[in-house]
């Protein structure tokens, strides 16, 4: 994490101040070190360059362990795994093209596995859907690209936004997730591309975030919302953090959509997922929003997998709907 983090933070459990030892630095970044809060005395640890600020009473469910079991699954079954990579990338059906990709980059082969991914998307996702979010991301970019400073991005999963941020802006960014191993694979996969020297990482939970009041002047997310539960608590921990702009690319569907509508409810994600109800959660939370770029999309299924029988690339949607992207500007 970079040196010009340290000012921005606190003890994410009681908000006291830290005090800091480096044990490896290299110029402007702690590689490794530990920062002590002098009121509880909670330890919060920087190892391989990622900062630890978790609080481990918060409960939290893996979203990513999915993933993990498929690559374990390939690795555990060597005649799939042999077919996976040695079948023509046209030969494959989108999915397993997409899980080819998730092995090769396990594997440090990422500009193959871009490769894979990229032919996987065309198949995975409706044409109409994919130039939606680039038009997203170009939104973003857009209204970041007049101003300075650091760029904290919450929820950054497999860095997707970040990677668009690092390559078309010139300032730093903090990407964060509270999956130690999510935050080391992106650790990885940017210092391949050459994107990480202005890129920090972060683990912690958007719930109680080690940030100061106010500290932040700039937050992105891609569909990072949805991926934390207690939506109100999570956006009233953003409004105490953030003192500028939340630009967060978001997606809803119709809350008269018999199919996802008890499967949204059971999981408590109106407020993330229900275009009324989240701007209602944003103003209760004490923000201002406004809607930009909003495009209607239908949206499908993604495939199952045939050598991986059984396994699916995204769990949602259910069934083929109607969905609208865009970007929550929150002030």
């Amino acid at each position: 994490m970079h040196t010009y983090l340290i000012e921005m933070l606190q003890c994410p459990i009681c908000h006291g101040e830290l005090a800091w030892s480096t044990v490896d630095r290299s110029q402007d970044r702690i590689e490794t070190g530990r920062a002590r809060c002098t009121a509880c005395a909670a330890v919060y640890p920087v190892r391989q360059g990622i900062g630890l600020f978790l609080a481990a009473e918060l409960r939290r469910d893996d979203l990513w362990e999915q993933e993990s079991r498929q690559v374990r699954y390939v690795r555990e079954h060597p005649e799939i795994e042999c077919q996976l990579l040695e079948s023509p990338l046209e030969a494959l059906n989108p999915a397993d093209q997409h899980f080819r990709a998730q092995v090769l980059e396990a594997r440090g082969e990422y500009a193959e596995a871009r490769g894979a991914a990229e032919r996987a998307q065309e198949g995975l996702y409706t044409p109409t859907s994919r130039a939606h979010l680039k038009s997203q991301f170009d939104l973003v970019v857009e209204r970041l690209s007049a101003s300075a400073g650091p760029i904290v991005d919450l929820a950054s999963g497999r860095c997707y936004l970040v990677e668009e941020l690092a390559r078309r802006l010139q300032r730093p960014i903090a990407a964060t997730d509270w999956s130690l191993p999510v935050l080391r694979r992106d650790r990885r996969y940017l210092e391949f591309w050459g994107l990480y020297d202005r890129v920090s990482l972060l683990a912690f939970d958007a719930r109680r975030t080690p940030f100061r009041d106010g500290a932040i002047e700039t937050m992105t997310t891609f569909v990072g919302l949805p991926s934390v539960q207690e939506p109100a608590t999570l956006l009233a921990e953003l409004r105490r953090i953030v003192s500028g702009t939340l630009l967060a690319i978001s997606v809803f569907l119709a809350e008269e959509d018999e199919v996802h509508g008890p499967v949204i409810r059971e999981a408590g994600l109106e407020a993330a997922l229900y275009r009324f109800q989240a701007l209602a959660a944003f103003a209760a939370a004490g923000w201002q929003v406004e809607i930009a770029n909003a495009r209607l999309a239908k949206v499908r299924p993604t495939p199952r997998g045939i050598l991986l029988e059984g396994f699916q690339v995204d769990g949602f949607p259910l069934a083929e709907t109607t969905q609208e992207s865009c970007v929550l500007v929150a002030r």
